[in-house]
């Protein structure tokens, strides 16, 4: 029996290596107008998405807020308004829902 040693199976490898690149790029060059993988989503998804966003940040924006200028002063009426303690929320957990909806609403095939 013969020992290999490790600078042939170094060679051997790169040459295997070598060989099966050459055969992809061989594949890839057969097919005309080859541009990448697909995109995941549609541009009407994207738009969806982008909608939800902005939704989720009026929530958060209409949340914020309720200082007061003197800090003795506790303003009760400021602070458990009903746009902070209701429709705050409500419109963040609308934008996850048209997150959600983005997501999962499978794009249109051409």
């Amino acid at each position: 029996m013969a020992k290999i040693t490790s600078k042939e199976k170094t060679s051997d490898f790169a040459t295997s290596a070598n060989v099966m690149n050459e055969s992809v790029k061989a594949s890839v060059s057969k097919k005309s107008g080859y541009q990448g993988p697909p995109f995941l989503f549609d541009k009407e998804n994207y738009y969806i998405m982008f909608a939800g966003l902005v939704v989720i940040i009026i929530g958060y924006m209409l949340m914020s807020g309720g200082k007061s200028s003197d800090p003795n002063v506790f303003n009760e009426s400021e602070i458990y308004s009903f746009r902070r303690i209701t429709l705050a929320p409500i419109l963040v957990l609308l934008g996850l829902a048209i997150e959600g909806y983005a997501i999962m609403k499978k794009p249109k095939q051409s």
